[in-house]
């Protein structure tokens, strides 16, 4: 301003202009596309910077500069003019998810779960940040100047950021601080479900809040208004929700929800611009809300609009002239099986009507009529599918209903037990820990049920139970419970011991009193009176204790053989035995 200024020429200002209006789209296979938004065409192709899927495209505020983000875990610097990369570098260990350039255009920042702050001139890292446990899906600047003004400004540090991830209801605010150790976030902002589109109004003063904008998947607006001045341990609730529904008068009276799908503060920071209905015929609307309530809900009429765009759709269908010279090609796959029946001329068109006696026709016999086997339709042993069982359970706890509830919560089956859990939605989490707490008091054997459900529960929605601020006095009852059982596990256990020693005393005693007592009278007795035999046995005996004494010493062998002849002289009565009673022995 002070120096004389210098024209600028006719295709500078037009280069200026050609470049405000250029659509940067990223594509899935790592090109990124310039569109023209005015001439409505394609103006160049970016290529040769990424290998795999662009997940965000950032301009720098010089509009020459393009950065970008992708799965290959680099961020790529573009230059438009050229369409050429000016500089490639590894941004994380992971994809890199999203990106945003500081106010002054020297900073910026990068995220797939951690958060890192790039000094743009030298390419390396400013400052670390925790991040998120999930992607983060979106990083906005909240400030443009520090809240601490006694400090000289270097053009980053003191500046709060906003940063979002995906499965995440906390949308956390980070302070770039001197102290390089800081990394934890400052404080946290908590919303029903996972934010899809967050808009913010920029914080100029230290005492001008910030108002933010959070739309979740399921549809409603969130709307924040905070002053940023410092740590605040508790996550912050929304002053206002936003909805949208059908007033429900024609035919159906009750109201259905209509999604919100985006939103954006307008220039006067008040007025609200709502992006609202299908995602393929969006209605776009600037609305004054007065944010002194808590909840607003939002009356709009938007199935006349649809349903006469559909009517009017089905008019303009018009019915060909066929020629007779021309060939009807039966519908149908080329060499399909299945006969096409032909009514015979003479025959009349069967009426609809039925004859008063006549019984109508089951679904079967129709199916047969059609040629299609009915035993494909069916489902094998009519058994219910997981994906029907995460609707029943669903049904069950929104009815209130014990005999859908019972068949579902009595599968033994750990498998779909897992499945059912994982394709439930997030909001039927909580009533079905109610339900299971409700359960785990009454009968023990439903209790063992309970718990195979309680545990993929808490394995599968573990992050989502985390954030919600009141899970204290929600599964209050479901510890206390828990906590009584293991405590009485110690002594149950003990007389669970003990009883099965004394049950396995008690079956060892019986086994022993039932086997039958052994009859030990002979059957058979013989006997014989012949002396000579009994003088032989005796002698046999002798011999006996004659062969077992002849294992101890020389000596004593010889003392028992003279004893041994002199007690068979004693039973005999004779020196000397006769040779037949001998050869008898032997």
């Amino acid at each position: 301003q002070d120096g004389p200024q210098r024209k600028k020429r006719k295709s500078e200002v037009g280069e200026v202009d050609k470049q405000l209006d250029i659509l940067a789209i990223g594509t899935a296979v790592g090109s990124i596309l310039l569109y023209s938004t005015v001439k409505g065409e394609l103006q160049s192709k970016l290529d040769g910077g990424h290998d795999s899927r662009v997940n965000c495209v950032r301009w720098h505020q010089d509009s020459c500069c393009l950065y970008s983000c992708s799965d290959d875990k680099h961020i790529v610097e573009w230059s438009t003019q050229t369409c050429k990369v000016k500089c490639k570098w590894k941004g994380d260990n992971s994809s890199v998810t999203c990106l945003c350039i500081s106010p002054d255009g020297k900073m910026l920042l990068s995220a797939g779960r951690t958060i890192k702050l790039w000094d743009l001139e030298t390419k390396e890292v400013y400052r670390h940040f925790t991040g998120h446990a999930t992607s983060v899906s979106s990083l906005i600047f909240t400030t443009v100047k520090p809240t601490n003004e006694s400090k000289p400004f270097d053009g980053i540090t003191g500046l709060y950021f906003l940063s979002g991830a995906i499965h995440d209801r906390l949308l956390s605010v980070w302070q770039i601080r001197s102290d390089r150790k800081e990394r934890n976030a400052v404080m946290s902002f908590t919303v029903t479900d996972e934010p899809t589109f967050v808009d913010l109004t920029v914080s100029e003063v230290k005492e001008e809040p910030v108002k933010l904008a959070v739309v979740c998947r399921d549809g409603q607006l969130h709307l924040f208004e905070h002053i940023l001045n410092g740590y605040c341990k508790k996550p912050l609730t929304s002053n206002c929700t936003v909805q949208i529904a059908t007033p429900g008068n024609d035919g159906d009276s009750t109201p259905k929800p209509v999604p919100i799908l985006a939103a954006a503060f307008c220039t006067d920071k008040q007025s609200l611009l709502l992006v609202y209905g299908n995602a393929l015929q969006p209605i776009i609307e600037k609305v004054s809300l007065n944010t002194s309530e808590s909840h607003i809900c939002l009356v709009r009429d938007i199935q006349k609009v649809l349903s006469l765009k559909t009517d009017a759709a089905v008019t303009k269908v018009k019915t060909p002239v066929v020629n007779s010279d021309a060939k009807v090609l039966v519908p149908g796959i080329p060499g399909h099986s299945t006969a096409v029946k032909t009514p015979a001329l003479g025959k009349e068109k069967k009426k609809n009507k039925r004859k008063p006696g006549e019984t109508e026709e089951s679904i079967e016999e129709r199916l047969g009529a059609l040629d299609i086997d009915v035993s494909k339709v069916k489902t094998p042993g009519g058994l219910p599918q997981t994906d029907s069982f995460a609707v029943l359970l669903v049904q069950g706890l929104e009815s209130n209903d014990a005999e859908i509830l019972n068949k579902v919560l009595n599968t033994r089956k750990e498998n779909i037990v897992k499945n059912t859990v994982a394709r439930m939605p997030i909001h039927a989490v909580i009533p079905l820990l109610h339900e299971l707490t409700k359960r785990l008091q009454g009968n023990p054997y439903s209790a063992s049920l309970m718990v195979r459900w309680l545990k993929s529960v808490f394995t599968l929605h573990a992050s989502y139970l985390s954030t919600l601020p009141d899970l204290i006095p929600q599964l209050g009852m479901l510890y206390q419970l828990m906590e009584s059982r293991v405590k009485t596990f110690q002594k149950l256990s003990r007389l669970h011991g003990r009883l099965f020693i004394l049950v396995s005393q008690v079956a060892a005693s019986q086994t022993v009193q039932d086997v039958p007592e052994v009859n030990q009278t002979a059957k058979l007795v013989y006997e014989d009176d012949s002396s000579e035999e009994e003088g032989s046995d005796d002698e046999m005996i002798a011999d006996k204790d004659s062969d077992e004494n002849w294992d101890e010493d020389e000596e004593k062998e010889e003392q028992s053989d003279e004893q041994d002849m002199t007690v068979e002289k004693e039973i005999n009565g004779d020196s000397d035995l006769e040779p037949e009673n001998e050869s008898e022995e032997e």
